[in-house]
């Protein structure tokens, strides 16, 4: 089958006339379920006929082939009464045990949230027959895959519910480019999603791979953890396309629920690439597991912490932030001032309005540091629209190719990046002028004259931060006035 979209289109239009399913949020959560176990049943498949007494973890009446495959199979109530009664608490109660089991544990994981949504058996025979027409051991349907997933995604956010889910693709491979992981390198994305982030660096490693041996040596590298089931599942199902036989290491929790205390030497990881959720606001509890100096509820914060705390000596990491961590104050300004002192920020790249359209409008940074060395200063770099385009939009993003300019400046990390020079979009601050700012690390381009800006988020952001600094001297006076009065009081006691 040459195009995959007509075939997932007609799936949805089937959901529709379904009156179990209520909105796009629950048509892509039917879908996904569904193709997880196509393609998992795919890829047994291909290992039976690959690895001597291959063992499925499931039940041989639970598996794909056996109850969907037929397309004059079960239907109506009795394919109902199977997928509500038998399949589902089948796959909720597998074993799961990540060592004996992993293969169970990835299936447990994925459904333990999950749910059957279609009420119509008859319409369930007809999606899962459509489904049918899709061929995952052929590796050109295999690869068409990401364009599929593409197209899910932008339905997840016209539901509403996605915007943390997706990072454009150019902005996932130049962080992955830059940052260079190793084969024997350990890798995370502690912030999954639908798992980007971890596709890209399974493609960079696997360029390094030669033979059987480092070939698992890749596969234990990855690691991952998602706190929503959704997203989680698409990252399962998308590491299994990419090669990732037991993707038993994407754990479906939340990052920011363990205490860091909690976390060993074991845990931690050479490298770590991320987009954390901003904006949000973790469950009342959370950060109870933080130091007192840097609890706060706010997500991406928290997951800087963390960050930090889960590299290995000499780890490197590349993290996507807005312009509201940069030049954010009070716990902000702490989480920064140890940032800068336990690793070295060496380059922010500020990226401009639009990237993440239309997922969101706020102005994003790529922040890339190393752990183990102070900062003794940060090289900026302003990345500009390509020739012509005043914005970014769903129908023209970002591409990998517009960061060539970047690629060609970047120089080595372990010269301590000499070759670099300024120019009229690279700038370098030093950690003396960051630290009289109060670490703020919104350093404006020197080489431009003062630009007004339209943008509502910039807008906003300008407004909140003068609003916050009227209030710092509203209360410095009023604390002035304070001591007057009551030294006057004093003095005439």
């Amino acid at each position: 089958m040459s195009n995959l979209t007509p075939v997932i289109k007609s799936i949805q239009d089937v959901m529709r006339q379904d009156s179990g399913v209520d909105g796009d949020a629950q048509r892509i959560g039917q879908l996904t379920w569904l193709l997880f176990l196509k393609v998992f049943d795919a890829l047994e498949e291909e290992l039976e006929l690959t690895r001597d007494h291959y063992a499925s973890p499931l039940p041989e009446a639970l598996r794909w082939r056996a109850w969907a495959a037929d397309a004059e199979g079960m239907t109506g109530d009795a394919l109902l009464d199977f997928v509500d009664q038998q399949l589902f608490p089948a796959l909720k109660n597998l074993p799961a045990d990540p060592q004996r089991n992993p293969r169970g544990y990835v299936l447990r994981s994925v459904f333990e949230d999950a749910y059957n949504y279609m009420k119509s058996g008859h319409l369930l025979r007809q999606v899962v027959n459509k489904l049918n027409a899709i061929d995952f051991n052929r590796q050109a349907e295999r690869h068409q895959f990401n364009d599929l997933y593409e197209k899910i995604l932008r339905d997840l956010q016209s539901a509403g519910n996605a915007g943390e889910f997706y990072t454009p693709r150019a902005v996932t491979q130049f962080m992955v480019d830059m940052t260079n992981p190793q084969l024997g390198e350990s890798v995370m994305d502690p912030a999954t999603g639908t798992g980007g982030f971890l596709v890209c660096a399974i493609e960079h490693l696997r360029k390094q791979v030669h033979n059987a041996e480092q070939e698992a040596v890749l596969q234990n590298s990855i690691r991952g953890v998602e706190k929503k089931q959704l997203p989680h599942m698409l990252c399962v199902t998308n590491l299994l396309l990419h090669g990732i036989e037991v993707p038993s290491q994407i754990a479906h929790d939340n990052t920011l629920a363990r205490p860091l205390r909690d976390y060993s030497n074991a845990d931690r990881v050479d490298v770590i690439l991320t987009n954390p959720p901003f904006g949000g606001i973790e469950e009342p509890g959370i950060e109870q597991g933080f130091p007192a100096d840097v609890r706060t509820k706010e997500t991406a914060d928290l997951f800087l912490v963390l960050i930090q705390h889960l590299l290995k000596p000499g780890g490197r990491a590349a993290v996507v932030l807005p312009d509201g961590f940069l030049f954010g104050e009070g716990v902000k300004a702490r989480i920064k001032e140890q940032l800068l002192q336990h690793c070295n920020l060496h380059t922010i790249v500020r990226l401009p309005n639009g990237v993440f359209a239309p997922y969101t409008g706020i102005k994003t940074n790529l922040l890339f540091f190393t752990k183990g060395q102070p900062t003794q200063h940060i090289w900026y770099y302003e990345h500009p629209y390509p020739q012509g385009v005043k914005t970014y939009n769903k129908t023209k993003p970002i591409r990998i190719d517009e960061f060539d300019a970047e690629k060609a400046w970047w120089g080595n990390e372990a010269d301590g990046f000499a070759a670099r020079v300024e120019n009229e979009r690279a700038w370098k601050v030093g950690i003396d002028a960051i630290r009289a700012a109060n670490w703020n690390l919104d350093q404006k381009n020197p080489h431009v004259g003062e630009q007004q800006s339209h943008d509502p988020e910039v807008l906003l952001a300008d407004y909140a931060r003068l609003q916050a600094e009227a209030q710092a001297l509203r209360d410095e006076l009023k604390g002035i006035l304070a001591e007057c009065l009551n030294a006057k009081t004093a003095a005439g006691a």
